[in-house]
């Protein structure tokens, strides 16, 4: 980075820090003089719609301006309440903080000019609770009077050292009226002409001091695109630097995938036919296949992966499917060995529970070429672990497993090809950012023979009338789950209900085998109940959420899940997904036990649909990029502008040119990519973990 450019200095440097301050702002993060450029305000408070007091309306969204003409700590009912009256000519108005740290009670003193903002009430006289509140200087209050002014996130430890919303607009003040912050706009003049973007000056100018909403749409837009632009340069150097690598071409379908299509006793739907055609085409060249295949849990994406392997197992080459759990490893190789024994193709399944004689057997076996495909756990990218000929790695729910184990297994080949699955469905807009590197097949369908997952909101009143069809249904001979939540803030709590909900459930269905899971219990336990409960031998298990993903019962045919309005809409999908993997009609109860418009919202999206690609997009707009699935592992989504759910034309804008421009300069070499590549390799460390730039 220019070094030269006092934005890059230390934050102590710029005027009206100093050490004191500079001490809290980097225990916030805030570094540098560039980072509080890019401390970007949570919202806004519009003065330009100002009222007298007189004119305030109950319920109304109002900024009144007046003078503190009282201040006092009360407590009421044992709740210690800060109370500000401010008025101004025409009346009083009082500004209530409950349980008020000491920060507010320190900010206010008589006389002082205040802007506050706020839904107004009315409670012997006009009152806002929790207003939003800046205290003005003269000088500012006829300044910013009629402005729209911005708001930021602050810690009680900088409001301290007067670093609230006012103090952050002075210190940003500084820098965007001084003429020694250089501001450069390191976009080529092209793209920001073909995308009719302002320039970053403007944007970075408009974002802290806004003229109108117009001023704060346009730089929004820009500061987004930059964001988007650089996540998608990351995907076009991976996607580059794969393509650059040569593999092998597998031309030819090869007589064990015809002789493992001949023999399936079900028909392929269109979308596993169309996706295996795009994997076909992706083998017959050289260039090593990366590709996702994206399915709803139950929709095929196993017998694609195999039929997939027998070309490259016809062609002399090995093949590894890693999976993240050991159920999940061997239920995948009891799948598999019956197709691959059909067409004499030789597999194994490597977990740690094998014992070490058996491990040693099945290691010469890999060295030596005489196991055609593996399947196992983290245990395939251990240092003993080494192929004759690895042409093919599978990856299941890829996303379990970190960037360095993937390339700890990818290494152990030369430019193999990839293919990943996830039963994960992902919205379109995040999946580019995710996988933006990766082709992407979507199975849309669901086997023929499914029947739709019977779902339904009940109360705990219900309860009784659930516990019998739960009987009814076990004595048809099917199979129950019965799901406790464990959330890591109430652990313990969660622990304790699950284990009294299955000392419950064995006494009212004593007739029948009732066992208990949950995380905590040692791993060889779980595995041999999950055993138990595939050979018929438990008829209702009690668990709590370690059952997500990976379990497959055929005959399980009803699940409950207690307090459903805990549980996150996908979790919940995925938690279904255990049931309805058989011909028989299956039911699932979700017991909601607290209501609230976020939770009533998310349960009855569930009943309505089955459609993993709804579910998350429903998912992705109620909660934002940062929890969804994904971007805590990958770590590079640390943005506070972008918003995945409502991005969709701006990611793909800047994807297009994002991919545009590595196609005609890979290296970021070129004169006009140069501060690009700076800002980067600057910004962007974090992302760079296998792409190496110039």
């Amino acid at each position: 980075m220019n070094s030269s450019n006092p934005l890059y200095d230390d934050i102590t440097y710029l005027k009206g820090v100093g050490p004191k301050r500079a001490l809290k702002l980097k225990e916030y993060g805030i570094n540098s003089v560039h980072d509080i450029l890019y401390h970007f305000p949570r919202k806004y408070l519009d003065r330009r719609n100002i009222k007298t007091i007189n004119q305030a309306k109950i319920g109304e969204q109002t900024v009144i301006i007046g003078k503190v003409v009282s201040k006092n700590i009360k407590i009421i009912k044992k709740r210690r309440l800060f109370q500000v009256t401010i008025s101004d000519d025409t009346g009083e108005l009082q500004c209530v903080w409950f349980n008020a740290l000491s920060w507010i009670t320190d900010k206010f003193n008589i006389n002082n000019q205040v802007a506050v903002f706020g839904k107004i009430e009315f409670f012997n006289g006009f009152k806002i609770t929790h207003p939003e509140f800046d205290i003005l200087d003269e000088e500012e209050n006829n300044f910013n009077t009629g402005q729209i002014i911005a708001m930021y996130a602050s810690s009680a430890n900088l409001k301290s050292k007067g670093l609230d919303s006012r103090g952050f607009r002075k210190l940003i003040k500084n820098i965007t009226t001084n003429e020694k912050y250089i501001i450069e706009d390191f976009l080529p003049k092209k793209i920001i002409k073909e995308e009719n973007l302002c320039s970053l000056k403007e944007a970075l100018n408009s974002i802290h001091f806004p003229e109108d909403n117009d001023a704060i749409t346009k730089s929004m837009y820009r500061l987004k695109f930059n964001e988007h632009f650089f996540i998608q340069l990351l995907m076009a150097l991976k996607k580059k630097n794969n393509k650059k690598n040569a593999g092998t071409a597998y031309p030819k379908r090869g007589e064990y995938l015809k002789t493992i299509y001949k023999n399936l006793n079900f028909e392929l739907t269109a979308a596993q036919i169309r996706v295996l055609k795009e994997i076909r085409n992706d083998l017959k060249t050289t260039q090593p296949m990366n590709r996702l295949i994206q399915g709803d849990v139950g929709s095929g994406k196993t017998i694609v992966a195999i039929l997939s392997a027998s070309i490259i197992i016809g062609q002399e080459y090995q093949v590894a499917l890693m999976a993240p759990t050991e159920i999940l490893a061997e239920q995948h190789f009891i799948s598999i060995k019956k197709y691959c024994d059909e067409a004499n193709i030789t597999c194994a399944v490597l977990t740690s529970n094998k014992s070490q004689k058996e491990k040693n057997i099945i290691l010469n076996q890999l060295k030596s070429g005489e196991i055609d495909l593996i399947v196992g756990t983290h245990s395939l990218i251990q240092n003993k672990v080494t192929f004759n000929n690895l042409g093919l790695i599978i990856i299941d729910e890829q996303h379990r497993f970190g960037v360095e184990h993937r390339k700890l297994l990818i290494d152990k080949a030369l430019n193999p090809e990839i293919l990943a699955m996830t039963a994960t469905p992902i919205p379109r807009t995040l999946s580019i950012t995710l996988h933006g590197d990766m082709d992407i097949s979507i199975i849309d369908e669901l086997p023929k023979n499914r029947l739709p997952i019977n779902t339904k909101i009940v109360t705990p009143k219900m309860l009784p009338s659930i516990y019998k069809k739960i009987e009814k249904e076990l004595k048809k001979g099917g199979q129950c789950f019965i799901v406790y939540p464990l959330i890591e803030e109430s652990e313990k709590l969660d622990l304790e209900a699950s284990k009294s909900g299955y000392e419950k459930m064995k006494a009212i269905f004593n007739q029948f085998n009732v066992d208990y899971i949950n995380g905590k219990m040692k791993k060889e336990e779980i595995d041999h109940k999950m055993r138990l409960m595939e050979k018929g031998k438990i008829n209702c298990l009690i668990t709590t959420t370690v059952i997500e993903v990976g379990i497959n019962i055929p005959n399980a045919t009803f699940m409950l899940i207690e307090n459903a309005e805990r549980f996150g809409i996908t979790q919940l999908h995925q938690l279904r997904g255990r049931i309805g993997r058989g011909e028989k009609q299956s039911y699932c109860v979700l017991v909601q036990h607290k209501k609230t418009p976020n939770a009533n919202k998310r349960l009855s999206i569930l009943a309505q649909t089955q459609d993993g690609f709804i579910i998350s997009d429903e998912d992705l707009k109620m909660r934002g990029p940062g929890d969804f699935f994904g971007t805590k592992q990958h770590g590079f989504v640390k943005s506070k502008v972008v918003d995945f759910s409502a991005d969709g034309p701006i990611i793909r804008r800047a994807r297009q040119q994002a991919f545009d421009l590595i196609d005609k300069d890979s290296l970021l070499n070129k004169e006009t990519n140069k501060k690009i590549n700076e800002i980067f390799k600057y910004n962007y460390k974090h992302m760079l973990e296998f792409v190496k730039i110039g």
